[in-house]
């Protein structure tokens, strides 16, 4: 295949992108059956004749799993259905004893939602065509040969514990253009479930994993090309790389005279590549019917207000109340994504500190810190109360903005509150007019050509004079104090 820069040169191609998630609900149990869904090490040791599809064994609905999905169809602006259906999924599962899936189709729990997504400033809403409930598959693991998959391997050890564990899968419409907006959809539906605590949603772990569904068109026109689908992505930058390998291999293959092959392909984070899988199945392959041992799944309006009026603040809205505290959006999404940072700066905050200032500290020196030091926020001496003494030091001029840098990183090593530590360093600004005016007056007898030069109209050597009074004074005089004085001396005040 060419070598391309970036997907971003092909001018006249356009992606569409769709993304298939599909979320592990943190319950106790699994979906259909009491087994627990907290997966054990050992294998096979959290089985039971339901998930293990025994004869005459019978399914029965996990509450829990289903006011998790209604929770996520509400947090995205989706339609709750009163009434939905569970189908039989009839598809080769290696790795599922009964070799089909209990999933929704045509009438799923939760349908025609939205999310907002920003990329370089532009905000773009994706479409959630569903959010329906089904269960997990158990684990293969291939053993011996090649990089753990199947073709390589010498033989095949299947672990059904994760069978039956409660899976959502949210689908949205084919809104996403590009690799950058689809990684933003996936660290936004990331944050969400964090919020709403319905998952851990560790992608490492495959708790939260992605399909994705690409396909491309020349720009201007409407049809849409054939797609292939990217299965089981467990990072958002391998999201980023394997959709942007995937368009680019496409365009190559359409640029060349050929045609795209409808298929489901393997993401190979090693080689930055996708190859093909399986030829792509279309819904009728499935021979989807209902599920004859499930009756229909009700949500009552009593069940949907109750769970809508108990939803957390999301994401989204946590951001903008912090830019409404006078952060810009970087900071915002920053403190947003971290709960100790979050919780510092609200109470800071609350407690009359400017959020501008706070803001900065925390996601500058903060996190600076706490990276050099290995030691989490969360564990240091820093409190709001210490961040709202500080800003209240500078903002009466008793400290400098590099002192007050300095007492930051000191509180958090435990040395102190800040005015303990700035006495003790002796870093507290000199606000005397007294003092700073007889350094002035040294400075400015020291200095007659700057003088000379700022009553002939030139107002640059008022930095340099700045610069000397400051020196004169150990750093310690109050730069506005100074500033003013100077002024007022060089127009013969």
């Amino acid at each position: 295949m060419t070598n391309r820069p970036t997907t971003k040169t092909f001018s006249t191609w356009e992606a569409v992108i769709g993304i298939e998630t599909h979320v592990e609900l943190s319950t106790k149990s699994k979906m259909f059956c009491g087994c627990p869904a907290n997966i054990p090490d050992e294998p096979n040791t959290a089985c039971c004749p339901v998930c293990l599809a025994l004869p005459g064994a019978l399914p029965v609905p996990n509450e829990q799993a289903i006011e998790g999905i209604v929770t996520i169809g509400t947090a995205l602006g989706c339609t709750i259905n009163e009434s939905s259906l569970f189908y039989r999924k009839n598809y080769f599962y290696p790795d599922l004893p009964k070799n089909y899936q209990i999933s929704q189709y045509t009438f799923p729990v939760c349908e025609f939602g939205s999310l907002d997504v920003e990329v370089d400033g532009t905000s773009t809403t994706i479409g959630i065509t569903r959010v329906h409930m089904e269960e997990d598959t158990g684990k293969s693991s291939h053993v011996g040969g090649g990089d753990g998959r199947i073709h390589d391997a010498d033989h095949t050890l299947l672990d059904f514990n994760r069978a039956g564990v409660p899976l959502v899968e949210i689908v949205t419409e084919p809104d996403i253009r590009s690799p950058e907006q689809a990684r933003a959809y996936g660290a936004e539906l990331q944050r969400i479930m964090l919020a709403l605590g319905v998952s851990d949603a560790k992608l490492e772990t495959g708790s939260m994993r992605f399909d994705a569904n690409v396909s491309v068109r020349r720009v201007g026109t409407e049809t849409l090309g054939t797609r292939t689908e990217t299965k089981n992505v467990n990072s958002l930058r391998s999201l980023q790389r394997a959709i942007a390998f995937e368009i680019d291999r496409q365009v190559d293959v359409l640029e060349d005279g050929g045609v795209i092959v409808q298929e489901t392909r393997h993401w190979n984070e090693d080689t930055g590549a996708t190859s093909s899988m399986r030829t792509k199945e279309e819904s009728e392959d499935y021979r989807y019917f209902q599920d004859p041992d499930l009756l229909p799944l009700e949500v009552s309006v009593q069940w949907r207000d109750r769970i809508k009026a108990s939803l957390p603040e999301l994401p989204a809205q946590m951001r903008a109340r912090f830019r409404g505290a006078g952060v810009d959006a970087a900071t915002a999404e920053i403190l947003a994504d971290s709960p100790d940072l979050a919780g510092l700066f609200e109470t800071a905050v609350a407690g009359g500190a400017p959020g501008k200032l706070i803001g900065n500290w925390l996601t500058g020196e903060v996190i600076a810190w706490s990276r050099r030091e290995e030691i989490d926020v969360s564990e240091s001496d820093l409190t709001a109360e210490h961040l709202i003494e500080l800003a209240t030091m500078m903002n009466d001029g008793k400290l400098s903005s590099t002192a007050g840098k300095d007492v930051l990183t000191a509180v958090m090593a435990g040395e102190g509150t800040p005015n303990e530590i700035a006495v003790a360093r002796d870093l507290l600004q000199v606000s005397d007019e007294g003092a700073i005016l007889e350094a002035v007056d040294t400075v400015l007898a020291d200095n007659p050509d700057a003088v000379d030069k700022i009553a002939a109209g030139d107002s640059k050597p008022i930095g340099f004079l700045m610069g000397q009074v400051m020196r004169h004074m150990g750093g310690k005089a109050d730069p506005t104090v100074v500033q003013q004085i100077l002024r007022d001396r060089t127009r013969g005040e």
